[in-house]
């Protein structure tokens, strides 16, 4: 089992920056691979980035350059810097945690509303 909590969210005005974090418990979180997704009002979940257990990150195209996945292992946290938001941004992020032999844990969740 592994428990996601989510922080960060909040309210930004276009171009503005945050940083979302995804703190877990419960399992040994280095052997995860860790992603955040979003969901926008009336729309499905999208995913956004990953970062895998070695390191490697992949971004979708809507964000990439703009928003950078991290993380601290011996912090058990996985970070999302968020950088020239724009309203299109505006969603509520979720973390996720992976591994092939165990499946998907998701955390409840953080609003992000980018709006002047």
């Amino acid at each position: 089992q592994v428990q996601l909590v989510e922080s960060g969210g909040g309210l930004v005005q276009p171009g503005g920056s945050l940083r979302l974090s995804c703190l877990a418990s419960g399992s040994i979180f280095s052997l995860y691979a860790m992603g955040w997704y979003r969901q926008a009002p009336g729309k499905q979940r999208e995913w956004v980035a990953r970062i895998g257990s070695g390191g490697s990150t992949n971004y979708a195209d809507s964000v990439k350059g703009r928003f950078t996945i991290s993380r601290d292992n011996p912090k058990n946290t996985v970070y999302l810097q968020m950088n020239s938001l724009k309203p299109e941004d505006t969603a509520v992020y979720y973390c996720n945690a992976h591994r092939v032999q165990v499946g998907d844990y998701w955390g409840q969740g953080t609003q992000v509303t980018v709006s002047s």
